[in-house]
């Protein structure tokens, strides 16, 4: 399988897109925005206390911490839908065992991610600040992340845009922008040129996603950097 600089883009993207759920989780306060909120902003605000819940209960070991927050992320995530629009054409070609192969290798490695990092985000506060409804009949949840020591710095806050769809009546985060970079499509980008250069192997993109989540529950060279 011919080698391609992917890590470094899915670190990107999985560590916001499944990724900034976690920045959202791990923010110390969500703030309301002024008037009444939306259906959608409220999802995220109460999730966000959710996630809040689970991150400051020091009580509990850390193995059972990671093990509910990762419940908690697959349950505010469409990890599935995701994953398979990130594949992008190449789903249409694979066979249907090799999708689902990476659509697990996605959720393992996106979770790994999240875990991985779970105790690098303190200090910030999560505003919302309004939100959008798109022609889909999808939201766009706005908020900012305000980093107090970057505030202190001059540094500005980052925005961060949720979009959120019902699916059997219930909120999912499908997507997500930083500072106007939407995630899935850029993994989906990152996907595909993983592909080209491997002859539209999902197989292959699959166990490289494998091999990567290994290498970030084991600390080894494929971990994240910190």
């Amino acid at each position: 399988m011919t080698s391609h600089p992917i890590r470094l883009s899915i670190v990107a993207g999985a560590k916001a897109l499944v990724a900034a759920c976690i920045l959202t989780a791990a923010s110390l306060m969500a703030s309301a925005p002024a008037g009444a909120a939306t259906p959608a902003e409220s999802y995220v605000q109460e999730n966000v206390q959710r996630g809040l819940q689970i991150l400051n209960n020091h009580s509990m070991p850390d193995a059972q911490r990671k093990s509910e927050f990762r419940d908690f992320l697959t349950g505010l995530t469409d990890i599935k839908r995701i994953a398979l629009f990130t594949l992008g054409a190449s789903r249409r070609s694979a066979s249907p065992a090799d999708v689902d192969a990476f659509v697990n290798a996605f959720r393992d490695y996106a979770i790994s991610v999240y875990e991985s990092r779970l105790t690098q985000y303190s200090g910030q506060t999560l505003k919302v600040i309004g939100s959008t409804q798109i022609p889909s009949g999808d939201s766009i949840v706005s908020t900012v992340l305000v980093d107090p020591s970057a505030r202190s710095q001059g540094q500005q806050p980052i925005q961060i845009d949720f979009r959120v769809t019902q699916e059997n009546g219930k909120f999912v985060v499908i997507d997500v922008s930083i500072a106007g970079v939407w995630l899935a499509i850029e993994e989906r980008d990152q996907f595909s040129a993983f592909l080209e250069q491997n002859n539209d192997n999902v197989a292959a993109l699959a166990t490289h996603l494998n091999e990567l989540t290994r290498g970030i529950r084991t600390g080894g060279p494929n971990a994240p950097a910190r």
